[in-house]
């Protein structure tokens, strides 16, 4: 079999070396049209608990790991002079030119063919039996042939830029900053002896308001904001010690998660995507390299298996690859969300809990309990200190309303509340004329974020009317949080997240985090979360 691999990225590379190793008689060719040694950004960051998948496959990484890495455990939140540490977070970072480096002379040593400088389309592939796209996220061959592969993309709002610095993190660390135009977060870890990579974050009207906006982003690859770079190593001096920003390519962008509806074809020629060409996940929870290196073990294992039938491999190969994707693309969505709010986060939280609202964003109290014991216990810790209970035992005064604890009972209509003493508080989806007494607004959450614009309208309105509290339900888990977090944060107004499927552990989090005051559901549900107390 004759292969083509389009794009010398660590996936094609490693794709490369698995299917010569699988087959020594399959001639593999890799075309990438940048030179051996090019390589923009800085760094690329394993999971621990991803990465027993890949040694098993071929040991190149973990040797690369071994010799070149760092390695750590603990998050690092630094906000407002503070630094709040999370145990149980075990990765490892390296250089990526070291990288592509390693990964180019073992795919060299197994016999494949890797030929830089060489800018290839389909129409230059036609003596190929398979052509592999891992020409990255701009991928030509996905675009010729998008109307039958179904691509798909949404572009978060959040600006972001890459650098590196001089200045060694210790691990995996988080540090903001409040500057004259707005609040500013670095994603900051070590990827060799003196190396650390540095990601900086904002929303729009902040990146706007600093006047970072002028370089134009439309240049060929190469320049580098350097007005952005003076900008953020003056915000940021406390944070690294005075120590320089590199760059490398660095210009701002917004992040774009691709989704594609099918990752390969068969006809006129047989096409497959591999990794940033078929599927992105923000970086903030997935790895683009970690996931193109796993698509590269399942194709390679998809073709050995079915070495006679190309389609069945192809099939095979999607099948097997794209739920661990999505799993990873439906947990990025909330943490990217994260990264487009956190400067009112930043504004409304003490540390503490900023870090745990944080770190909950894609994993629940008891789950983030087995992976970092001690970070948990203090955060439950600080709550009882200021309340004196547990978070769903804690009572909250609404004025008119005394309730004995975060926990409401919802009637079977969903149009009636019952908690504390009193008669049951009306819930309401308009604002009742006359409404002399005490009442709530009722809003249901959209099913989609294309439905968050107008929801955020009602709520203003319902806001605006002065209920005693608003009630979110519906729509799904991640809109419904938006909507209470919205209640609390920019109208000031208690919250109460209603959803009959929620368990205790999510009841939990949902009030430590800060994201609502109050969770509610029917009888049964609350029962249940009274048998699990």
């Amino acid at each position: 079999m004759r292969i083509a691999v389009v794009g010398g990225g660590p996936g094609g590379l490693f794709f490369a070396t698995l299917i010569r190793r699988a087959d020594p008689s399959a001639e593999v060719t890799v075309f990438e049209r940048n030179r051996a040694d090019d390589a923009f950004g800085f760094g690329v960051v394993f999971s621990d608990r991803t990465l027993a998948g890949i040694h098993e496959a071929d040991p190149v990484l973990r040797e690369a790991l071994d010799a070149h890495g760092r390695h750590w455990d603990e998050i690092e939140v630094r906000l407002k002079g503070e630094r709040i540490r999370c145990g149980g977070n075990g990765m490892a970072a390296i250089v990526r030119r070291t990288l592509l480096g390693l990964l180019q002379e073992r795919a060299r040593a197994t016999g494949a063919d890797l030929r830089f400088e060489t800018q290839v389309d389909l129409d230059d592939l036609a003596g190929y039996d398979l052509v592999v796209a891992a020409d990255g996220t701009g991928s030509r061959i996905r675009t010729a042939l998008e109307d039958r592969l179904e691509p798909s993309v949404q572009t978060a709002t959040a600006k972001f830029i890459w650098f590196g610095t001089d200045y060694m993190f210790d691990g995996l660390t988080f540090a903001h900053e409040r500057g004259p135009h707005g609040v500013f977060a670095v994603h900051g870890y070590p990827i060799g002896p003196d190396l650390s990579t540095f990601i900086v974050e904002t929303d729009e009207a902040t990146w706007r308001a600093a006047g970072l906006d002028a370089f134009d982003v439309t240049r060929p690859p190469g320049p580098s904001d350097l007005a952005s770079k003076a900008y953020l190593e003056d915000l940021f001096a406390d944070q690294i010690d005075g120590h320089r920003l590199l760059v490398n390519n660095s210009r701002w962008g917004n992040f774009r998660t691709r989704r594609t509806g099918q990752w390969y074809v068969t006809r006129p020629r047989p096409v497959v995507l591999l990794g940033d060409s078929a599927h992105t996940a923000h970086f903030s929870v997935g790895s683009g390299t970690k996931m193109a290196m796993e698509d590269a073990i399942a194709l390679a294992g998809a073709l050995t298996k079915h070495a006679d039938d190309l389609p069945a491999a192809l099939a095979a190969y999607e099948s097997a690859a794209r739920p661990s994707v999505e799993a990873i693309q439906n947990a990025a969505r909330p943490s990217l969300g994260w990264w487009e709010q956190f400067g009112a986060y930043h504004d409304a939280f003490e540390p503490w809990q900023f870090a745990y609202h944080f770190l909950s964003r894609s994993i629940t109290d008891a789950r983030l309990a087995r992976r970092a014991p001690d970070f948990v216990r203090a955060t439950h810790d600080q709550w009882q200190a200021r309340h004196g209970a547990e978070p769903l035992d804690t009572p909250l005064d609404l004025g008119v309303r005394q309730l004995p604890s975060r926990v409401v009972l919802v009637g079977p209509d969903a149009t009636a509340a019952v908690g504390g003493t009193g008669d049951p508080l009306p819930l309401h989806t308009s604002a009742p004329t006359p409404h002399a007494q005490p009442w709530g607004a009722l809003i249901t959450a959209p099913d989609d974020e294309t439905g968050l614009a107008a929801a955020y309208t009602r709520l203003a309105g319902l806001a605006a009317a002065g209920p005693l509290l608003v009630a979110v339900r519906g729509g799904t888990a991640y809109t419904r949080a938006l909507l209470t977090e919205r209640t609390r944060l920019h109208h000031t107004l208690p919250a109460l997240l209603v959803d009959d499927h929620l368990d205790r552990d999510r009841a939990i989090t949902a009030v430590l985090s800060g994201r609502t005051d109050l969770v509610g559901a029917d009888a049964d549900t609350v029962s249940a979360w009274e048998t699990t107390a």
